[in-house]
């Protein structure tokens, strides 16, 4: 299912979409530009096809590697305002949980603002 979040933030004329996709056997969440074009052979490797006039993308797993399951639609929109936010997110090695802000990122979809620290 394909659904439009908001406009993309780093293309004059895309809007973001959220729709679901099979990678590595498990659906997962993507939000894209319009213009981002992917195509896939064997349903488990997407590259940016040609055509493409942006490649802005969140996969909605991006975080699960410092605990946090998905990134939720509400939690794009949110970005897609401009608006950084916080996350909880869970250190498997020191097995607490701390807090950080996500923001936007061109080439990686979101990124973690590591430096900055916050207090729950």
């Amino acid at each position: 299912m394909k659904k439009n979040i908001g406009k993309c933030p780093f293309c004059d004329s895309g809007f973001i979409i959220h729709k679901t996709i099979v990678t590595r056997g498990m659906p997962t969440n993507i939000f894209v530009c319009s213009n981002a074009s992917w195509h896939s052979e064997d349903s488990e490797l997407f590259e940016l096809s040609k055509n493409a006039t942006c490649s802005f993308r969140i996969y909605g797993n991006s975080l699960q590697r410092w605990g946090k399951k998905k990134i939720t639609t509400k939690e794009v929109k949110t970005l897609l305002e401009g608006k950084d936010i916080k996350v909880k997110l869970y250190s498997f090695r020191a097995k607490k949980e701390y807090y950080k802000f996500i923001t936007l990122d061109k080439e990686f979809g979101i990124s973690v603002l590591w430096d900055i620290d916050i207090k729950d």
